[in-house]
């Protein structure tokens, strides 16, 4: 099979491409990514001389360059998004144009050429949820302008299959964690923050809470879905750990070493959902469930970030440093 995956060079795109290229020896990936802030070739550099990947930098907004690589492979897989609910706040055009017309122009690519479609998106489509957990069919209800775009996508891939007859995949993942995540999401920003002894800004009471899922369980379940699921439809995929942040927090500081004096409490953000938990049943029943236990592998994640610095020390200097300092933190008075 040859793949085009977009947006691989971040975090669970990456994790994805090397998912494949180990367990699949004859499959063949393209891996287009834009190399944005949170696009990072260092992510990839152990498979990057590997003979059935290649790597071109480019954005799936050029329908030119798409069109091009799509006559190439047999699926295209989306990843490739703006995703922090932070930054759409402050830039929502940004996730418009990448989440919602790059969706299009992949679609378009993929309704030529005939070409299965995977998309990637969230649990955070269907908002927040008080009890019980949100099913594939449940009306979707997104409160960020980023939630809003990966709707947006979902329902643009979704008429694509109406429509058109293209063969349209959705996986909506709960919180990944693992190797290779941006520090801008809570466990590598907290895990790497305590470790340069600063501090943890925590949302209101902390007590959102938020189910999490191994960055691998997660490309494995992507990996069953692309070879197995049913064409048209959308799959949950959670990893039924539901934590509340605070939990998190309090569990890096411990894995950590460090003391609870380093919480920060700042003002919630605008529309933070309280709750978010997905119903797996549908997934389950193709041969899916987490392989990860959850101490096990925050414990595997603290230790990745603690032997990995020169990956991540880098990025905190740069741009991460003038989101943060200039935006982040002024915005909630931190030093």
């Amino acid at each position: 099979m040859r793949l085009l995956v977009t947006g691989g060079a971040g975090f669970i795109g990456s994790n994805f491409i090397r998912h494949i290229l180990t367990k699949y020896k004859d499959y063949k990936i393209i891996n287009l990514d834009k190399l944005t802030y949170a696009g990072n070739l260092d992510n990839l550099k152990d498979v990057e001389k590997n003979k059935n990947y290649e790597f071109v930098k480019g954005d799936i907004c050029d329908a030119e360059i798409v069109n091009k690589l799509a006559a190439k492979v047999d699926v295209i897989i989306n990843f490739a998004a703006e995703t922090h609910v932070d930054r759409s706040i402050g830039s929502p055009e940004d996730f418009i144009r990448t989440d919602i017309f790059g969706t299009y122009t992949l679609l378009e690519a993929a309704k030529e050429n005939k070409l299965k479609f995977l998309q990637i998106s969230t649990d955070e489509v269907y908002g927040s949820i008080e009890k019980g957990s949100f099913k594939e069919n449940d009306r979707l209800n997104p409160s960020s302008p980023y939630s809003s775009s990966k709707a947006g996508a979902e329902l643009l891939a979704h008429s694509y299959f109406v429509t058109f007859g293209v063969d349209v995949l959705v996986t909506r993942s709960s919180n990944n964690y693992g190797p290779y995540q941006y520090p801008e999401k809570l466990i590598p920003v907290f895990i790497t923050n305590a470790m340069e002894d600063k501090s943890l800004p925590i949302y209101g009471d902390g007590q959102q809470v938020r189910d999490w899922i191994y960055v691998i369980d997660n490309c494995e379940a992507i990996d069953l879905v692309l070879h197995k699921g049913k064409s048209g439809e959308a799959y949950n995929i959670g990893g039924g750990n539901e934590k509340t942040n605070m939990y998190i927090t309090k569990k890096i500081l411990e894995l950590t070493k460090k003391p609870e004096s380093l919480i920060n409490y700042v003002k919630d953000r605008p529309g933070h959902d309280r709750r978010y938990s997905v119903d797996c049943k549908k997934i389950n029943a193709l041969g899916w469930k987490p392989r990860y236990d959850f101490d096990k592998a925050m414990k595997e994640t603290v230790q990745w970030y603690r032997q990995n610095k020169w990956w991540w020390e880098k990025i905190k200097t740069g741009e991460y440093k003038k989101y943060y300092i200039e935006h982040y933190h002024e915005r909630h008075g931190l030093k």
